[in-house]
């Protein structure tokens, strides 16, 4: 469409408009002198700042002016610590032997449920009450949350919240009445966390307290292995920063709940926690028969308690075994000690080194796969890429071709006379000597897993 004497008129304006601002007078040049003499001194101050960082210290000669001089400290104490240092304890995981029990798994996940929701009321500056906690933690795990597993957490990781009975607090048609006592929850957190002027609740730090929450439950499992050890036959010692995985013989799923620890009450609160004081209080107030079942109740309550102790406390069927007798005391100690040697061995191996048996578990059966591949393809040399892809179609079990060409050039490691991998230009070639024993490749194979394992 043609323009209308509307569109025309509208750009003429605009076009004188823009004439008038490029008629406008230029910056004196006293005021450029000084614009510029401000601009080096930022350039001066941001080189410094980064010399800093740097390490480097300030340039020999150079003489800052006294705006630089001043500003320097303030931005020297406002720098914060590298971020591989304040989250170093982020890559520290645990060893992926030590497993936990299902109910340690499962009060984990509460913890972690937890904290994404004190974190966000947290954050938002809202009272944390444990209705609100409990509702949203069942909405996640769709498992019953009570307070005595707020009791475990505290018990477990004693500095992750401050725990408080307070009232006053707007429940807005919870069926809670505002002047009742409420348990509340603070998450405990260090004087830098903070974002706006108040504390602030991170990914980051969430993801570090529920690191420190899994590593004091493996701790708690630890002391119990440990009373394990102690109780075996000739007891075993090992230390627990070398420890990788649990004794064979540990189960544990066998180990015992946490106890909660005490949560705060609300003052002159009258609460009766066992059958003994129910009774004792209400006696003469109830009905023979109900007289009787708590009776009955807290007997059989005691009589629990001591059947527990007594089998803690009673010997292992191991110990009393009449399989071995007539064997020779001297004979037995040696085996014992022996095997607890392999089991030491067994439970502070490395992880790296258990990869690496695994591999050596594995050559056997490629040996015969790999020289197969080279007699289907009739070729003395093959790129890597071929042969892992034509391993991998041929092993029992999946495997990327990333995995297989560590365990062709563990071939080439063990019997370099056998394998020999080689890089030709851009490509990598793999050289098979196809006249070796067959027979012979697997012995030495298995020899070498044999000692591997023996370390």
């Amino acid at each position: 469409p043609h323009p209308t004497q509307e569109d025309l008129a509208g750009l003429r304006c605009r076009l004188r408009r823009v004439k008038a601002l490029a008629q406008l007078p230029s910056l004196p040049a006293e005021a450029g002198t000084d614009l510029r003499s401000r601009l080096e001194r930022v350039r001066q101050l941001e080189l410094r700042i980064r010399e800093k960082k740097a390490g480097s210290g300030a340039t020999p000669g150079a003489r800052p002016s006294e705006d630089v001089g001043a500003a320097a400290p303030a931005a020297e104490a406002g720098e914060k610590a590298p971020a591989y240092q304040r989250f170093h304890t982020l890559a520290q995981d645990l060893p992926p032997g030590l497993t936990l029990p299902y109910k340690f798994k499962v009060l984990a996940e509460m913890f972690r449920s937890v904290d994404t929701i004190a974190g966000m009321l947290f954050n938002r500056a809202e009272t944390i009450t444990f209705a609100k906690v409990k509702q949203g933690v069942q909405d996640m795990m769709r498992k019953q949350f009570e307070e005595r597993h707020v009791g475990q957490i505290k018990a477990v990781y004693p500095a992750s919240y401050r725990l408080r009975q307070e009232k006053n607090i707007p429940t807005f048609g919870s069926g809670v009445k505002k002047s009742d006592y409420q348990l509340t929850l603070e998450p405990v957190l260090g004087e830098e966390e903070e974002a706006g002027g108040r504390p602030h609740l991170s990914a980051s730090r969430l993801l570090e307290r529920r690191r420190e929450f899994n590593r004091n439950l493996v701790n708690i499992v630890k002391q119990h292995h440990k009373a394990f050890l102690a109780a075996l036959s000739p007891p075993m010692v090992v230390p627990e920063e070398k420890l990788t995985r649990w004794h064979p013989r540990f189960n544990v799923d066998e180990v015992p709940d946490i106890s909660p620890a005490e949560l705060p009450r609300p003052p002159q609160e009258d609460r009766l926690t066992t059958a003994q004081e129910v009774l004792s209080t209400a006696r003469g107030m109830l009905t023979p028969k109900m007289e009787k079942a708590l009776a009955n109740l807290a007997l059989r309550t005691t009589e629990a308690g001591a059947g527990e102790s007594v089998v803690s406390k009673a010997p292992s069927p191991a110990s009393t075994s009449s399989a071995l007798k007539g064997v020779s005391q001297a004979l037995l100690e040696r085996i014992r000690a022996k095997e607890a040697q392999k089991l030491q061995a067994l439970m502070t191996r490395d992880p790296r080194q258990e990869e690496r048996l695994a591999m050596l578990g594995r050559l056997p059966a490629m040996a015969r796969i790999l020289r197969n591949v080279f007699v289907a393809e009739k070729k003395q040399a093959l790129t890597v890429e071929v042969a892992c892809a034509r391993m991998a179609e041929s092993y029992d079990a999946q495997m990327p071709p990333g995995e297989m060409e560590k365990h062709l050039r563990l071939f080439a490691e063990l019997l370099p006379d056998w394998v020999g991998i080689h890089a030709v230009r851009t490509d990598t070639y793999i050289k098979l000597d196809k006249g070796k024993d067959l027979g012979l490749v697997t012995e030495r194979l298995t020899k070498a897993a044999k000692e591997a394992e023996a370390l």
